[in-house]
Order: structure tokens, then sequence, then C-alpha cells
């Protein structure tokens, strides 16, 4: 069974993009795991952390969400599968408003290439519009990463209203994998209230994962198209990830 994870949060800057590559890396890594990334994003982070230059690529999601094209695929990067994206994609919300069942469009790209994959993660848009609905709709798992600031825990009532939903309208069997806490830092007794917060209360929906501490490696390894774990295997938060990727592949 494909286990679709959209990373989401309507908020920006909470590590969605970074989670997506290094998560989608660890799960790969736990051999025999495929794994294929989505770049729904039209600001097209993930495609770039990849190595790739979203200015050159001639198909991206835009043209299997938009156009209705078989979904393009860059393979064996880092030992995964990505499906790019670039600003084309900024485009999409305004041709998708008239098109007929436009929140299935990403759902039925990915049906043909369901049988290929045990893992596909779907980096969505900083946003509540129609790019985050058409990758939940795809989506079997949402897993919110949340940033342990006071201001950005209190989106999550938004969130979680959001999700509910799309669980009556459009995807009834959309199930939450999890809250992961970003950009930690235990020193500061602000994020240790916010930390044990989110923890409190969030844990009764879905298991809160161990946070992610706030260090300058994942952007230097973004800046360097590489996973962390093979800019500096040795960190601890890589220890993190593959604690976090052994957890989603006992999801149902």
């Amino acid at each position: 069974m494909s286990r679709i994870i959209a990373l989401f949060n309507q908020s920006g800057g909470v590590s969605k993009t970074t989670l997506t590559m290094n998560l989608g890396y660890h799960l790969a890594l736990r051999h025999p795991n495929r794994v294929l990334l989505v770049d729904m994003d039209p600001q097209a982070s993930l495609t770039t952390f990849m190595g790739l230059d979203p200015v050159e690529l001639e198909t991206t999601v835009y043209d299997a969400v938009v156009g209705e094209q078989p979904l393009p695929i860059q393979g064996k990067i880092h030992g995964l599968d990505i499906a790019p994206s670039n600003i084309n994609l900024s485009a999409a919300e305004l041709e998708l408003v008239a098109s007929m069942m436009r929140e299935m469009r990403l759902k039925n790209a990915l049906a043909p290439l369901l049988p290929n994959y045990d893992f596909i993660l779907i980096d969505c848009p900083p946003s509540l519009g129609i790019l985050s609905i058409v990758s939940l709709v795809a989506a079997t798992h949402v897993l919110v990463p949340i940033q342990t600031q006071f201001k950005a825990f209190q989106g999550t009532d938004l969130l979680l209203r959001t999700i509910a939903g799309l669980r009556k309208a459009a995807n009834r069997n959309l199930a939450i994998a999890g809250f992961i806490p970003t950009m930690y830092d235990g020193r500061t007794a602000q994020e240790s209230r916010t930390f044990k917060a989110i923890t409190e209360q969030l844990s009764p929906l879905a298991k809160v994962y161990d946070p992610i501490p706030r260090t300058i490696a994942f952007p230097d390894a973004s800046e360097a198209r590489v996973p962390l774990a093979k800019a500096n295997s040795k960190h601890p938060a890589v220890a993190v990830l593959n604690k976090i990727a052994k957890s989603l592949e006992s999801l149902k």
C-alpha cells in the first residue's frame, strides 16, 4: 500500500520543504522503501534543494495538475524520485477555478504511479488555496510541522478546522500522521513552554514527534543540495529524522 503524506501548514517558514526532503531520504534509506517527492509549491524550493534548476524544466507538476498530462518524474536523486515544480504552478490557482473536478487533479495524476512507490511525500505550499486542497485530497495522511513559537502554535486551530472540513467534504479517509515541532531551541523558556503546550494539546489527536532542533546545518545542507545526513551524518538532528521515518513506516 502506497502511503501519500502531505506535509501541510498554512504558515510559511515551518520547515515543510526541509522535512519533505530529509524524511524522504531517511525513508528511502530504510530498504526497500521506494519514495517519490512531489513539489506542489510554486516557489519550487524542494525542486531546488534536490539539485534541479526550476527554470530549465520543460515539464513540471503544473502540466499534470492543469494540463492533465502524466506526472513528470526526475529519477534517482539521493535515492529519491521527484515530481518537480516551478513558477508556472502559481498560475494554477486561477486556471483551475472553472475546471471540473479540480480537487481530484493530483489524486488522478498519482493513481497510475501508486504501484511504484511505498511512500509519496507532498510538499504543500504555505497557504489554504487550491494547491493545498488538491494536495490534501490526494493524500492518505497529513503530517503537520509546527514551529515551536507561540504565534505559530496559535494558528493550529485554523489548520485543524481545514483538515476537518476536508474530511467531511472531499477526503473522508484523510488521517493525521502526526505533528512535528520544528526549529526548537530548548534553551529558551518560551519555546520550552510552547513545546510542552504542543505535546499536551495535540497528542490526543495524533502522535507528537520529537522536536527538530534549530540549527544552521539544515540551510547549509540545502545550499549544498544534499540531505543533512549526507552533509553531516553525525548531527543530532539526523537521529531524530531517522526515528520519525521509522515511525512513519507503521502508518496504515
